[in-house]
């Protein structure tokens, strides 16, 4: 086996774990003991198709349906357990309860449907770093994240999974990818190759975070030619008022950004 929603609502909520955003903050993870636990006050809130931008005028110039014709990869993007579950390095951020994972099931069982997607690649990644390739700046950087975590290699292990809900979407012949630099999977993994030997032109994106590795995965897909789809709902931001900039930016200059029932009506006109 080979390896497009803002955000809203202010509930103040209190969990386990820290996310890689707030560990770049610097100083939440001081409190996170030999448990991996700690209490970080977040805000809880739901994802709305309601907060998907309308496409950018270049977007409508485009017939989607027809686009969403062509040879096509879905990429999942660091829908992990510590993003996800109870116990989780970042599941402060309650990624569980937004809706993400939810309209990425409904994605990838509409891919799946589609006789055009032709790749379906798994991106994980992990905020334990240490034997990462690193420049000067990255070894701060990703230190920084896990500062204070004494974590088994079991435990990480975990937290570096794909959440359950999606394991149970794997099939033979997907391929399963893990990040290795900051942002990308297009840097020190084999999705370029896969993507080039099965000639895709299409790429559909979901995953977190919507202003990290979903932008960054989106602006080096279009730097190396492909048309990426950024399937809103089924993204996120750390904070909901993240979200609608990130919007803005990758629907204004990189992808179109569409709803996961948007994405499977356009399919559907395929059928």
């Amino acid at each position: 086996m080979k390896e497009l929603s803002g955000l809203e609502g202010a509930v103040a909520d209190t969990t386990v774990g820290a996310s890689r955003r707030q560990l770049l903050a610097g100083g939440v993870v001081a409190g996170l003991a030999a448990a991996g636990a700690a209490s970080v006050p977040t805000a809880a809130y739901s994802a709305t198709i309601d907060d998907i931008p309308e496409l950018a005028p270049q977007w409508k110039k485009l017939n989607l349906a027809e686009i969403l014709k062509l040879p096509a990869a879905y990429i999942s993007i660091s829908q992990s357990k510590s993003l996800y579950d109870a116990g989780g390095a970042q599941s402060a951020e309650k990624h569980r309860e937004r809706g993400s994972l939810e309209a990425t099931i409904k994605v990838v069982d509409a891919a799946r449907r589609a006789k055009n997607f032709i790749s379906f690649n798994w991106v994980g990644y992990s905020i334990f770093r240490q034997h990462y390739p690193q420049s000067v700046f990255d070894k701060v950087q990703y230190e920084s994240w896990v500062e204070g975590l004494n974590w088994s290699p079991e435990k990480i292990a975990w937290d570096d999974e794909i959440v359950e809900e999606l394991q149970a979407k794997f099939q033979p012949g997907d391929n399963h990818l893990f990040e290795k630099a900051l942002q990308t999977a297009f840097v020190g993994t084999d999705l370029p190759l896969e993507l080039a030997r099965k000639r895709v032109q299409v790429i559909v994106l979901t995953g977190i975070h919507l202003d990290w590795c979903i932008e960054g995965n989106a602006r080096a897909a279009r730097d190396y030619g492909y048309l990426p789809i950024v399937i809103g709902d089924a993204t996120a931001t750390q904070k909901p008022e993240q979200a609608k900039a990130a919007f803005e930016r990758i629907n204004n200059f990189f992808a179109p950004v569409i709803s996961a029932d948007t994405f499977v009506k356009l399919l559907s006109q395929n059928a």
